[in-house]
């Protein structure tokens, strides 16, 4: 079985950044610019106050106190007409234009007004509360990269550089098909033999999270027209997403059926723990062509921690992202034994310490079907192939559970 690390390379090999469309600024968030955001106009367009006060020539107020005459006023959106000369001020508010001929702001609360008469108290530098034309960017300026997760400071970035309308990668289409006899879907009747199905409506949030749009496909049986029938509405999607059915057993019909005497498979099992029985290719889907196929295991542990692994990144490609190395280190908070030979992935909480640093500690049962314990775990614990012990204290690479497609 091949490494983790050679699976997921092979998996990202085989996927390419979706086309880019146009959106409004309003459903931006989250999305992935495909080209670099350039400013339209320059901000601010004109020398603007940053206070409320009295535009004046600094040359006038040098020594205090110091008389002006007041000869007009200046407020947001309303530039004030003429010019300011030898002994003269302008009363001015928070982003209007500097009137020409002033050169600085003297803050309201050192000044006095009385009548006509303006008297200054505190001198001010050439400059001083002014915001030049282009303080914040100018036109053509490049203010976010393309390959850009938008977060809501980059719309609002966007807003002030005045685009209505930006240019995105497409969304990923992701289908999600369960299958098992075992399964029925949540709040349905339960046979005596049976479980609710979770794996599927994680993976459609998961898709959603991390930006896609997911299509749940429902639950397919043990039967391999089942399984045909229910795939076949995968057509149009860029990524199909299985769960059950992919290990070797006599009712596992993922490989077989989807298949279709053209299945491609990049690889077929991982040496990981849990989740081994993972596999990618292409499926050929009747009547929708070839599908990129991301078969994962059924226990819900297993599907989730191999839905970080490969999905994650999946779509992080299909988006025009480049899947990073996400993990970081921490202190052991409990012994570990010596690993086997697959690389392991023990669900872990996270905790840091006074001096800052960062402790994750093991939970006692690692079982595959525990999904209370997957929803407590803050973070993985990776252990490669044939690890010696560990005691607390020692360093071990973590990957924490956390990252979306929404950050402010």
């Amino acid at each position: 079985m091949l490494p983790v690390a050679e699976a997921r390379a092979r998996l990202l090999g085989a996927l390419r950044p979706l086309p880019a469309e146009t959106v409004t600024l309003t459903d931006a968030l989250g999305r992935v610019l495909a080209e670099p955001l350039t400013a339209r106009l320059t901000q601010p367009p004109f020398a603007a106050s940053s206070m409320d006060g009295w535009a004046v020539r600094a040359a006038d107020v040098a020594e205090v106190p110091a008389a002006l005459r007041r000869i007009g006023e200046a407020s947001a959106g309303h530039a004030f007409p003429g010019r300011v000369g030898p002994g003269e001020a302008v009363r001015i508010f928070t982003g209007a234009p500097l009137p020409g001929g002033a050169d600085s702001v003297v803050m309201q609360e050192d000044a006095e007004e009385d009548g006509d008469r303006v008297l200054i108290r505190r001198s001010v530098a050439e400059g001083r509360f002014v915001r030049p034309a282009g303080h914040d960017f100018s036109a053509g300026d490049t203010l976010l990269p393309e390959g850009r997760r938008l977060t809501a400071r980059d719309v609002a970035l966007a807003a002030g550089a005045n685009w209505p309308w930006l240019r995105v990668r497409r969304r990923p289409r992701v289908a999600v098909l369960a299958t098992g006899d075992e399964i029925a879907l949540p709040g349905e009747p339960l046979g005596p033999n049976q479980i609710v199905s979770s794996n599927a409506l994680g993976l459609c949030a998961m898709v959603t999270a991390l930006g896609g749009t997911a299509l749940n496909l429902g639950v397919a049986g043990d039967r391999a027209e089942s399984v045909a029938a229910l795939a076949s509405a995968a057509a149009g999607c860029d990524l199909l997403v299985t769960t059950g059915g992919a290990s070797k057993g006599d009712y596992d019909f993922v490989g077989d059926v989807l298949g279709g005497g053209g299945l491609t498979l990049l690889f077929d099992g991982v040496a990981m723990r849990p989740g081994k029985a993972v596999k990618f290719g292409h499926a050929a889907l009747e009547g929708a062509g070839r599908v990129p196929l991301l078969g994962l295991p059924g226990n819900p542990v297993s599907t989730g921690i191999c839905a970080l692994l490969f999905l994650k990144p999946a779509l992080l490609a299909l988006q025009g992202l480049t899947p990073g190395e996400d993990t970081v280190t921490a202190r052991l908070g409990a012994p570990l034994r010596a690993n086997g030979p697959n690389q392991d992935h023990l669900q872990a909480t996270l905790a840091r310490e006074a001096g800052g640093e960062l402790v994750a500690t093991p939970f006692a049962r690692q079982d595959t079907a525990l999904m209370s314990l997957l929803a407590k775990a803050d973070c993985l614990i990776l252990r490669p192939p044939h690890a010696p012990p560990a005691e607390p204290g020692d360093r071990v690479e973590i990957l924490p559970l956390s990252g979306g497609a929404v950050s402010l």
